[in-house]
């Protein structure tokens, strides 16, 4: 939807000099965006006058008149209009505010947002009466910035370039009534709130306090570590070789039935047929062309006594090995600890044995008993750290047993559940506004990182 409209005539005042003219140089028109009407993009084309300035000290000759409430210098959208975008980009900045306002028929691009947003001013922020100092990285380890947070609103109120002691102090002197100054360790802040606000007093925020106190316990398990790992498992008793069982008489294996099946049927009717014609004095060669059979299997026939000694081994008892004149020597190496199966195969070697390394292997398998159990790995420092610092409730079954018989065998780490499991519960929320005194008092002679924490901080964690 398109508007046409055009300024009246009349005086506007020049924008350097403030001086009224009505002498007309010339027009142009302007097109404006507005908000939208009924669902419609509007824009609004209109004309307006450039006038010339009377004032001869002026330095500007011509000016553009600009009607109030709809039009400033190089806008190209209303007032009305640039307010909603900077509300869209309060809430959304770029890309998301770009999308809703081409919903609104408010069409920008997500840098037209980004630079909506950049030009507001700053939100007047009233003097804290309990101010939060801290650094942050710019750049780690390099660049460093620090900010200045009102901890009642937990809203930021100022950046500072570095972290030193006067930056802080100049910001203080300039905005006076900070009651509480809530900061870190650090010797600059604590120059900055001294110099700046002499009458505030000094705390130390509970992060810090809790983050120091972490890092004590973590120093003293790290030199009780040798407590973490677990009791190693008793090995096993080795047990005694089994002996494999003698191989049986002839006499037994008379007794035993003779095979069946179809394979045993065959045997017996092949062995009978080819003895047959070698009684009749026919030749293995003559034997083979008459059946159609290879030489090689006539002569298995004709050279078994039996037709049972044809039948496949796995209807036989335990055949003859190489390693069988060895297997004492074997038995008795691995009886005396020697289980290496490589060592022993080298010195039945060197007493004739000529077998491959897999049968002397093998052969051992059937005596070794199961590996000893693996001991778990050792908690780490941190995890430990951490069960004895957080809230008890947190912690799984698994790990009340892990620390439970971690403080059983090492004494020193037993004082530390006294005073840490208190302070993690009075460092919460409401737990910790409801908590009277603080925690509970921390021994100062089991940890030497007790030592470390400056004097004015041990009475807040000692109360």
């Amino acid at each position: 939807m398109r508007v046409v409209a055009r300024t009246l005539p009349g005086t506007a005042s020049c924008p350097s000099c403030g001086i009224p003219s009505d002498k007309v140089h010339s027009r142009y028109q302007r097109r404006l965006a507005d908000v939208a009407l009924a669902g419609r993009r509007l824009v609004i084309v209109l004309s307006v006058r450039r006038l010339f300035c009377n004032q001869r000290a002026c330095q500007r000759r011509t000016f553009a008149e600009q009607v109030p409430g709809l039009t400033v210098r190089y806008g190209r959208r209303t007032p009305l209009l640039r307010a909603v975008l900077e509300q869209v980009a309060v809430a959304l900045a770029g890309r998301a505010g770009a999308r809703l306002a081409g919903q609104l028929q408010a069409r920008a691009s997500r840098s037209t947002m980004l630079r909506l947003l950049l030009a507001l001013p700053d939100p007047h922020a009233a003097t804290p009466r309990v101010l939060g100092v801290d650094d942050f990285a710019l750049r780690r380890g390099q660049v460093y910035g620090t900010v200045l947070i009102d901890c009642q609103t937990s809203k930021p109120v100022e950046l500072l370039a570095g972290r030193e002691a006067q930056p802080l102090a100049d910001w203080l002197r300039a905005h006076p009534g900070v009651e509480v100054i809530c900061r870190d360790r650090s010797g600059a802040y604590a120059e900055g709130a001294r110099l700046g606000a002499p009458d505030a007093v000094q705390v130390a925020d509970r992060f810090h306090l809790w983050q120091n106190l972490g890092k004590a316990v973590e120093r003293l398990v790290a030199r009780h570590r040798d407590c973490l790992r677990p009791p190693t498992p008793e090995p096993v008793a080795p047990q005694p070789l089994a002996q494999p069982a003698p191989p049986p008489e002839e006499s037994a294996q008379s007794d035993q039935p003779e095979p069946v099946g179809q394979f045993a049927e065959r045997a017996r009717r092949h062995h009978a047929m080819v003895h047959d014609l070698v009684a009749q004095g026919h030749g293995v060669r003559a034997i083979a062309r008459q059946l159609g059979w290879g030489r090689h299997t006539v002569q298995r026939y004709a050279r078994a006594a039996s037709w049972q000694e044809l039948v496949d081994g796995k209807w036989q008892d335990t055949r003859t090995s190489k390693l069988d004149p060895f297997k004492p020597h074997l038995r008795q190496g691995f009886q005396q600890g020697c289980t290496n199966a490589a060592e022993l195969y080298r010195q039945i070697t060197a007493h004739g044995f000529a077998g491959s390394y897999g049968l002397v292997r093998d052969f051992l398998e059937q005596y070794r008993s199961s590996p000893d159990p693996i001991a778990p790995p050792a908690p780490t420092v941190r995890a430990v750290t951490g069960w004895l610092t957080r809230h008890p409730d947190s912690l799984t079954a698994d790990e009340r047993s892990q620390l439970q018989a971690i403080l059983v065998g090492c004494p020193q780490l037993g004082l530390l559940p006294a005073t840490s499991a208190p302070s993690a519960r009075c460092s919460r929320g409401s737990a910790a506004r409801s908590c009277p005194g603080g925690s509970a008092p921390f021994a100062p002679t089991i940890c030497r990182g007790w030592a470390r924490l400056p004097l004015a901080w041990r009475p807040t964690l000692t109360r």
